[in-house]
């Protein structure tokens, strides 16, 4: 009886988590979140396009890359709740996979986040296709990358200006740890953040190890230096200049919560 109860609650889970997946979209389509132009890697990889965001797929790590893509005022308040909906990329054979994860002791670490992505709910959806994660461990996902997560809403709402953001990953996938069937464990993450309006940028990388607290300027690191490590070559504006470390944009976190709770609250 017990392991009948157990196959139900299982089933009931997964059927929670079920949704219509749609197919990517053509690569062109993402061009709003590569607006500077297409970025060079020394990494074999796929393109997916999707609404909010666009994957570079490398497909021999089992993990993205690196994720663009571009975060406007309205879309940084979303109100839709989040779905905890992890599921395997339909459209990517023998991809990552949810269970892979298991009993790791690694988060499914998003790179474009859900917070960035809930203001749809197939984008809130689509936010949690594995192809779209990134082993982590909790004490870096959950905690400074968390914090910087939050702090491109607040910069984006703040400053009422678009950003785009390049993130991603440093690893190599004949050495690095595996879990699951394969899904490579990076050893570095990194994201630059770009305004639109101003070309003001700025960069930081993470070691993968929790316990880093909560000083983003200690995390800075220059474009340069973080495109070296990762192998990847990004596109900038053509006024690009990147903010003296301690001269980031300001964020209030209280304010971007009260708004988030006010504009919600009139969507009900």
């Amino acid at each position: 009886m017990k392991k009948l109860l157990f196959v139900l609650l299982l089933a009931a889970l997964q059927s929670a988590h079920a949704w219509d997946q749609t197919a990517p979209l053509d690569p062109a389509r993402c061009q709003a979140h590569n607006p500077y132009g297409w970025a060079q890697t020394s990494k074999q990889v796929t393109a997916i396009c999707r609404r909010a965001y666009f994957v570079a797929y490398d497909a021999a790590a089992k993990i993205p890359n690196y994720v663009t893509y571009t975060l406007t005022p309205p879309n940084a308040l979303g109100c839709w709740p989040r779905t905890n909906a992890f599921v395997a990329d339909a459209s990517v054979p023998n991809g990552p996979r949810p269970d892979d994860y298991a009993g790791t002791g690694y988060d499914k670490g998003h790179a474009a986040p859900d917070g960035d992505l809930s203001w749809d709910q197939q984008v809130e959806y689509e936010s949690f296709l594995m192809t779209n994660m990134y082993p982590q461990l909790g004490g870096l996902n959950r905690g400074i990358w968390k914090l910087l997560e939050t702090s491109v809403r607040g910069w984006t709402v703040q400053q009422n200006q678009v950003y785009t953001i390049y993130v991603g990953a440093v690893y190599d996938t004949a050495t690095d740890k595996k879990i699951g069937n394969g899904v490579v464990v990076p050893t570095g993450f990194y994201k630059i953040v770009i305004n639109q309006a101003t070309g003001a940028m700025a960069g930081w990388y993470f070691r993968h190890e929790g316990g880093q607290g909560n000083d983003l300027t200690r995390a800075r690191a220059a474009v340069s230096a973080i495109e070296n490590k990762a192998g990847v070559k990004f596109a900038y504006p053509a006024n690009a200049r990147e903010l003296p470390i301690g001269q980031e944009w300001p964020v209030d976190f209280g304010a971007l919560t009260n708004a988030k709770r006010q504009k919600c609250k009139s969507a009900d």
